[in-house]
């Protein structure tokens, strides 16, 4: 590689074997700098070298020569620590759409800017500049949750930088001129929807469309009784065993319930069911079921399976899971015949409204809020926020319709005085 000194040794011109463009590179503040003089000449190359190095003294001396990281060395950095510190905390698919924002949005607009000058209006202007990417590209603007987790993005790079001391404070991301989110409380059955929906499971169950569906009918209407008696999340039921599950009976209420020991996101958790979720258990436990291949799917559904799919019932161990199909489009095609797959708002159901039809329920019922909490494994800040607000008798009308008793005028009682006397 051919190199040449300049400026006492503070400025080098070089060309590598693979390149005819000369290029040029010098340490100042710190950091070593390069850049190509886009130039084959020699004699060219040095005249934009020496410009180029006079331009960057000036800077320096000035105090307007940037160094340090730039945003895409800090994204580089957290995208390998956030993969590495989160296995199996976090999905791959979550940690991939990091990377995903990185590359697409990200990168483009902040990748060459040094961390020093990420700035609240920086940020600002990045908002702007997707919408109006967004409105030529689509005719829409990004959706809030799109652009709120870009920012959940932009912060955790921003955070790494600061931890590494690349970036001395984090800048302001609070987005200004933002009006307060409409809080809606999410999709669910009401009593005469929720009906609605186990009677129209129950007549799949009495005639299915075809034969070989006779058994996968029958889990989804136990599965529908069992999550909307239980609270359960959809992930915490497909995990279940029937190990995991206890008919007891609960010594306060003298009543026969489910004792269920739950693995989900909040890790190990207990509930205790109402009476509904017991016969639906009892028939679970005596309904035979078909041997699964090792990618979940059914190898045999029906006694009329032929040839070597063709092979006997059993009924279920401690070991087996108690929903071990997913049952989603099944009930879907259900939601949509019966006219529940939205309610008023235009919230769409899934096997989740399930669970917010059990907390609805309770409360509407006069349950215990910190109760519905422990045995649901979240919060009362969520329920309070999600699921109370909408909850009409929730509200005591015997508290809110007081009437406080008016004082009497003194004129008045002074002439009634008058005339008793």
């Amino acid at each position: 590689m051919a190199d040449h000194e300049l400026m006492g040794g503070r400025l080098h011109v070089y060309k590598r074997d693979n390149s005819r463009y000369w290029q040029c590179s010098t340490f100042l503040g710190g950091k070593n700098l390069r850049v190509s003089t886009k130039e084959e000449s020699l004699a060219q190359a040095k005249d934009f070298a020496e410009d180029w190095y006079l331009e960057l003294k000036g800077k320096h001396r000035r105090c307007e020569l940037k160094t340090g990281k730039t945003f895409k060395e800090a994204s580089e950095q957290f995208l390998r620590e956030y993969e590495i510190i989160t296995e199996g905390q976090r999905s791959p698919e979550y940690v991939k759409a990091h990377g995903a924002r990185l590359r697409v949005h990200l990168l483009p607009f902040f990748g060459e800017m040094y961390l020093s000058d990420i700035t609240p209006g920086q940020i600002q202007e990045y908002r702007i500049h997707r919408r109006q990417k967004a409105m030529e590209e689509r005719g829409a603007p990004p959706a809030r949750n799109t652009m709120h987790q870009e920012m959940v993005t932009l912060r955790q790079t921003l955070k790494t930088a600061n931890r590494h001391g690349w970036l001395q404070y984090m800048p302001d991301m609070s987005e200004p001129y933002k009006a307060s989110g409409k809080i809606s409380h999410r999709a669910w059955f009401s009593p005469e929807e929720y009906k609605k929906l186990y009677e129209a499971t129950r007549r799949r169950v009495q005639n299915p469309p075809k034969a070989r569906w006779q058994w996968a009918c029958e889990q989804l209407h136990d599965y529908v009784l069992f999550a909307a008696n239980t609270g359960l999340r959809p992930d915490e039921a497909y995990r279940l065993e029937f190990r995991d599950v206890s008919i007891v009976e609960d010594e306060a209420t003298k009543q026969t319930i489910l004792e269920i020991e739950v693995r989900g996101k909040r890790g190990v958790g207990y509930c205790k069911s109402t009476t509904g979720a017991v016969k639906p258990f009892e028939r679970l436990l005596k309904r035979k079921r078909p041997d699964l291949s090792e990618n979940g799917r059914s190898i045999r559904l029906d006694a009329n399976a032929q040839g070597d799919e063709k092979k006997p019932l059993r009924l279920p161990q401690p070991k087996d899971l108690i929903f071990p199909l997913s049952h989603h489009e099944l009930f879907n095609t259900i939601l949509d015949e019966e006219g529940l797959k939205f309610d008023r708002e235009g919230s769409r159901r899934t096997a989740y409204s399930l669970r917010h039809t059990y907390i609805c329920l309770r409360l509407m019922e006069g349950a215990d809020i910190y109760q519905i909490a422990k045995n649901c494994r979240t919060s009362v800040e969520m329920i309070e926020k999600y699921y109370a607000s909408h909850i009409k008798t929730r509200l005591d009308a015997a508290a809110i319709n007081v009437r406080r008793a008016r004082p009497k005028k003194k004129g008045a009682e002074n002439s009634r005085n008058e005339e008793e006397e």
